[in-house]
């Protein structure tokens, strides 16, 4: 059995730590910017750390991915256990409540920023890992999604990836990072592409070719040159991860996903015993 309150507390402080202390991946890159605004990027960590507030207004949807063992006990619904973390944070914490009911007519706030978005994928064994994103909403309106002809080449998709990132990446508060999702369905490309986002910076792809196609466009989109916070100056994307899934013969779905420069998200892992 791997207890609720086990849970609630690893995954509490962990969200608690990612809204407030900075990605130390992208720290490295902050330090060595010298561009615009460097000096209030680098104070607007520091003061956030120092006193515990937000590094930004927007403290986002958070969206969970979680892997549960066919071997995990659960005390409930690993959903309710989320949702009902992510209401004890934000209530607890100087945190935005960014969350609406209905999304087209009314738009009222629910208050406490749930529900969260959680994925559930069944894995075998006893562990269960939890993956999150906090994502604001102006990196989360970059997604997009293509189906792309199923005869499409590199070269067609890697246009597509960058001309959509050309066109709408300053708008996202770069520099970036990109994930993209490949195959499946649509929405299971788009899923994946949000997935991605949770690797560290560094990781590659397992498969050879596709770590080489994320490397190359790490290269292409820094020409880019949007910069931080679109002002040209300094590195456009951090990195770029591609998840894969296989899809039928007459599809190619293409989904990508962008977060903003803090990039915000968390990896904990726990084992029923």
């Amino acid at each position: 059995m791997i207890f609720k309150n086990e849970i609630v507390k690893k995954v509490s402080e962990l969200i608690v730590e990612k809204n407030c202390i900075i990605n130390e991946e992208v720290k490295v890159f902050l330090d060595e910017y010298r561009g615009p605004f460097s000096k209030v990027l680098k104070e607007n960590y520091k003061i956030a750390h120092d006193e515990g507030l937000p590094l930004c207004q927007d403290t986002g949807l958070v969206e969970f991915f979680v892997f549960i063992g066919n071997e995990v006990k659960l005390e409930e619904p690993i959903k309710d256990t989320l949702n009902e973390i992510v209401e004890t944070v934000y209530i607890h914490n100087p945190f935005r409540y960014s969350i609406v009911a209905d999304p087209l007519f009314e738009r009222k706030n629910t208050q406490n920023n749930t529900p969260a978005v959680v994925h559930v994928f069944e894995t075998p064994g006893n562990k269960l890992e939890i993956r999150f994103l906090i994502k604001g909403g102006g990196s989360e309106n970059l997604s997009r999604l293509y189906m792309m002809r199923p005869s499409s080449n590199i070269e067609n998709f890697k246009r597509a990836v960058i001309e959509h990132i050309k066109e709408n990446g300053a708008k996202g508060c770069p520099p970036l990072h990109v994930g993209i999702g490949v195959g499946g369905t649509s929405d299971m490309a788009m899923v994946l592409s949000k997935l991605a986002l949770t690797k560290d910076f560094k990781e590659r792809n397992s498969d050879p070719k596709y770590a080489n196609l994320e490397t190359e466009l790490v290269r292409e989109l820094n020409e880019l040159k949007i910069g931080f916070q679109g002002l040209g100056k300094g590195v456009s994307v951090f990195s770029v991860h591609i998840e894969v899934s296989p899809t039928h013969i007459a599809t190619l779905p293409l989904g990508i996903a962008a977060d903003c420069y803090l990039c915000r998200k968390g990896v904990i892992e726990f084992e029923d015993r």
